[in-house]
């Protein structure tokens, strides 16, 4: 079974196992793996949230974009989005242009289970966090349909969600 040679950029929520399932991926396909949000922080030179906090969510948005301009250049990638990303029409449009894009979903519950104890999460900062990942999980749920594949992460390891990947990927 052949596969194809362009990255693969795995969308979806915060917490639905992008960057775990991605470095699985990246090493059964000898692929780079690209985590989005470490670059964009490199790019910064400063920490996501302290990003948000100092220029504001619309710089943190533009930069976003650039960034994912850059590492879509390259081919035989693995990149993790952050879970905005989907939020530009421009950036959608790059990706399946450029990429072969995975939407990774899952349940609310799963979600609040993963990101509980992360505090580098700015849109869940502060506040009741189940409310905020059912809120932005309603704000977004058409935001990923444009993917070329869809795999529900609730209940499954990262490996499993690689596996549904990759039997997609190969041609």
């Amino acid at each position: 079974m052949e596969q194809r040679n362009i990255s693969i950029v795995l969308i979806g929520m915060m917490g639905t196992g992008k960057s775990t399932a991605g470095r699985w991926i990246a090493e059964q396909l000898g692929y780079e793996f690209v985590d989005l949000d470490h670059e964009i922080e490199v790019a910064a030179g400063k920490r996501i949230p302290d990003l948000f906090a100092e220029d504001g969510e619309p710089a943190f948005r533009d930069l976003e974009s650039a960034v994912l301009a850059k590492v879509l250049s390259c081919s035989k990638r693995v990149i993790a989005t952050g879970g905005g990303a989907v939020l530009s029409e421009s950036n959608c449009e790059l990706m399946k242009r450029q990429g072969w894009v995975a939407a990774l979903t899952a349940g609310a519950e799963s979600i609040v289970e993963r990101v509980r104890e992360d505090q580098g999460r700015p849109l869940l900062a502060g506040g009741d966090l189940e409310l905020k990942v059912r809120t932005i999980l309603e704000e977004r749920k058409d935001c990923y349909r444009f993917a070329d594949v869809t795999v529900d992460t609730t209940g499954i390891s990262a490996e499993e969600a690689g596996r549904q990947i990759l039997m997609h990927y190969r041609v």
